[in-house]
């Protein structure tokens, strides 16, 4: 149950703060955006504030921000049809009906002669009752059309994503990956003030309760002045004569509240990759201190990304194959080991996945943030926009290839773990 909920809480949040880029930049730009989703498939949770609808979907395997101008937006109102309008005190529409017009007491039947939903908002028509007459009604920018009781604001051209600037639109689609780098250094950022930053000082930091240090008597916060007539001046120093006496006593001389102290310690003996080694129950000594763990957050960000870039390179060249790949299933089972591990380890993989999930959306594949991201350069360089049309295939087909490349993943991975 604890990798579990570990699971969902961390792919959630890399989610959440992703689409969370999207629809801030949205909504700065002035894009109507009508949803703002984690998961896909049946709602499950549904809220509603302003103009946005934020819900919560069954597969938590993504999520997204649906904007206005990404699909057909407005009802195609020919003329002939009759609908019904609901006008404010100021006379603009602010509700079309087009069914179930019984159920509104003040409306106004119209059978329509022209409609532009987009930018004229504007309607003329005959309406019931006085049909002599040629009558023109201005819409509201955030009028409702209503079809079977379900509302649908409206999206005037301008307030589609496709009207925007190329620069709006680019940041709009660029602020997702952003924000999963900007939430692995604030992670980074929480390690670093709550957990500290190792300093390589010859000096004892955390004991566990069953290491042999501890049952020496050597405390936390000793101050190491040399190990079997050694002396140390770094933390590297310490672990590298600690490691070379599996089994055997060495003697600790160490400074504690002005004292000098010699201290007898036998480290126990473990194999690590192949090599047997002494430890003796001692983590490195840590500073916590605001300044240092900001740095820490920007190292450790830039480092990953870099190792992770350094992955990449090694899929092109055949130094790293698909079968090394993990899909969800193996991003969960990597979530069970880290978890046993304590809080910090399974923040750090957090922060870790959060760049690893900004990178592959920056990849210039279709359908993701990076393809799109693509089609933007190829606007700018030619001067216009390719046709969506056009653009909306390349995508699609996309999607469909990396589906395809998930159920590998995911197949390798129930191979690896479960066959």
């Amino acid at each position: 149950m604890q990798t579990v909920i570990s699971f969902i809480v961390i792919f959630g949040a890399l989610v959440f703060f992703h689409e969370l880029g999207h629809l801030v930049f949205a909504k700065r730009a002035g894009i109507l955006c009508r949803e703002f989703a984690i998961g896909f498939g049946p709602k499950v949770f549904t809220y509603k504030r302003a103009e946005t609808v934020y819900t919560i979907r069954l597969l938590p395997l993504g999520g997204y921000v649906r904007m206005a101008g990404e699909d057909a937006e407005n009802p195609d109102i020919k003329p002939g049809y009759r609908i019904g309008l609901v006008t404010d005190d100021n006379n603009l529409v602010k509700q079309i009906v087009l069914n179930n017009k019984d159920k509104y007491p003040d409306i106004r039947i119209i059978e329509v002669e022209a409609a532009d939903l987009e930018h004229k908002l504007l309607i003329q028509g005959y309406e019931e009752g006085d049909e002599g007459e040629l009558k023109s009604f201005r819409i509201h920018e955030e009028a409702v059309v209503v079809e079977d009781g379900v509302e649908n604001q409206i999206a005037p051209y301008d307030r589609q994503f496709v009207s925007k600037s190329l620069g709006h639109r680019t940041m709009t689609i660029f602020a997702g990956p952003m924000m999963n780098f900007v939430l692995a250094f604030v992670i980074f950022v929480m390690i670093g003030l709550f957990q500290g930053i190792a300093v390589n000082e010859p000096r004892l930091g955390e004991l566990t309760d069953d290491g042999s240090a501890i049952a020496s008597g050597l405390q936390a916060g000793d101050e190491i002045q040399s190990i079997n007539g050694n002396e140390v001046s770094t933390w590297e120093d310490v672990q590298a004569n600690i490691q070379k006496h599996p089994g055997n006593e060495i003697e600790f001389v160490i400074k504690r509240d002005g004292q000098t102290l010699s201290i007898p310690v036998v480290p126990k003996e473990v194999e690590r990759e192949g090599e047997k080694i002494g430890v003796i129950g001692v983590y490195a000594p840590v500073e916590k201190s605001p300044l240092k763990a900001f740095s820490y957050g920007l190292t450790e960000t830039y480092h990953w990304t870099k190792q992770i870039f350094v992955i990449l390179g090694q899929l092109i060249t055949g130094g790293f194959t698909l079968d090394s790949l993990s899909g969800p299933v193996g991003i969960y089972k990597s979530t069970e080991e880290v978890a046993k591990s304590g809080i910090f380890m399974l923040m750090k993989w957090a922060g870790l996945l959060s760049i690893n999930l900004g990178i592959m959306n920056l990849l210039p594949l279709p359908a993701l943030d990076g393809g799109r991201l693509l089609f933007f350069l190829v606007e700018f360089l030619r001067g216009k926009p390719i046709d969506r049309q056009k653009e909306g295939i390349v995508h699609f087909i996309g999607f469909a290839l990396l589906m395809l490349l998930m159920i590998m993943v995911t197949w390798n991975d129930i191979q690896r773990f479960f066959l």
